[in-house]
């Protein structure tokens, strides 16, 4: 029973230093820009997801987008944040499920990477660009910006992420033995 409290207490543990280094990469690379800090979102929901367990993926997916909206990172529309949330969780999901656990073939988790970021990308397009930016009363560069912002840079940011992911990974897993 005690090493079950353990790896609890060390599971809970994990998923809070990914939130916070999730939180403090957006904002230390908050004047860098949406590539960069996608990247980087997009690398600790990875990690958090690939090294940690699905659930800690979800976690830090779905609080990801509360936080950068409370830093000021990316628009300050407080509907959008459900809709980034929804987002990262496909792209948690999808990795988690089709590459997450142990020893992955490769091939399996260059599936993953693609599908996740695949994923992630029509989510957010689907529902930024063709729902919010038609529903909320937006002015036409607002609808603009947010266009540019949730298409192909979404793409972009979680294929950077998630293969910065994959190489660090293993060795993380290694080093935490696992």
């Amino acid at each position: 029973m005690k090493s079950a409290v353990n790896r609890r207490a060390l599971y809970i543990t994990e998923t809070a230093v990914m939130t916070a280094l999730l939180i403090v990469l957006q904002a230390v690379t908050k004047p860098a820009g949406q590539y960069v800090t996608g990247t980087c979102v997009n690398g600790a929901l990875a990690v958090s997801v690939l090294a940690v367990g699905l659930w800690s993926g979800v976690t830090v997916a779905a609080l990801s987008p509360f936080f950068a909206f409370l830093l000021g990172i990316g628009p300050q529309l407080p509907q959008i944040v459900p809709a980034i949330a929804a987002g990262n969780l496909v792209f948690v999901l999808l990795l988690g499920l089709l590459a997450g656990g142990g020893e992955v073939p490769l091939w399996r988790r260059g599936i993953a990477w693609l599908a996740a970021a695949a994923g992630k990308f029509a989510a957010l397009y689907l529902l930024v660009v063709k729902l919010l930016c038609a529903v909320l009363p937006l002015k036409e560069q607002q609808a603009a910006m947010l266009t540019a912002m949730f298409s192909y840079p979404q793409l972009a940011t979680a294929l950077a992420g998630g293969g910065i992911a994959l190489l660090l990974t293993p060795l993380i897993r290694r080093a935490a033995r696992r």
